[in-house]
């Protein structure tokens, strides 16, 4: 039952993390102008949020977020720190999965400094996002539970 829960969790966690890239993405690269103080959000805004949330959850950062689980998992790694790598991973990792990569000279064609470094930032925020909602426990599922009373105690008699 434990296992179903720990499943629940990793899925919101994860959903979480990936609408918290996708606007700090969405901040970062589209609307650089906008003035925090006011924060005007109308639909199109929220709509493009929502748009490279559920790009990042499609398949971009699937990969490398299940990778994070499962070993974060296993090992029960609890650190925040570790999951902010992870993030900062994963965000690097979507970012040149976006970019053209040369097979004849094994490079990458058209890296901008500041989109991978607001794809890190947004990697590494998703994954402190995900510490909170899930990581927090990770590998609590396979702890057992302490007993909510304690056991009865025995007597000299039924001790012989």
């Amino acid at each position: 039952m434990a296992v179903i829960g720990r499943l629940f969790a990793t899925f919101f966690g994860f959903l979480a993390a990936c609408f918290v890239a996708g606007a700090v993405v969405v901040y970062a690269l589209l609307f650089p102008e906008m003035d925090l103080q006011t924060l005007d959000l109308d639909n199109g805004t929220v709509n493009v949020i929502f748009g490279i949330g559920f790009m990042l959850i499609s398949g971009f950062a699937l990969l490398p977020a299940l990778i994070a689980v499962l070993v974060t998992e296993a090992f029960s790694i609890r650190h925040i720190l570790a999951y902010a790598i992870f993030g900062a991973l994963a965000g690097l990792g979507c970012y040149l999965a976006f970019i053209p990569f040369d097979t004849v000279t094994m490079t990458f064609e058209g890296i901008v400094r500041r989109h991978a470094e607001v794809m890190v930032g947004a990697g590494i925020l998703g994954g402190v996002v995900y510490w909170l909602i899930a990581g927090r426990n990770a590998g609590a599922w396979r702890e057992r539970p302490s007993p909510s009373f304690p056991p009865p105690a025995r007597s000299d008699s039924q001790a012989r």
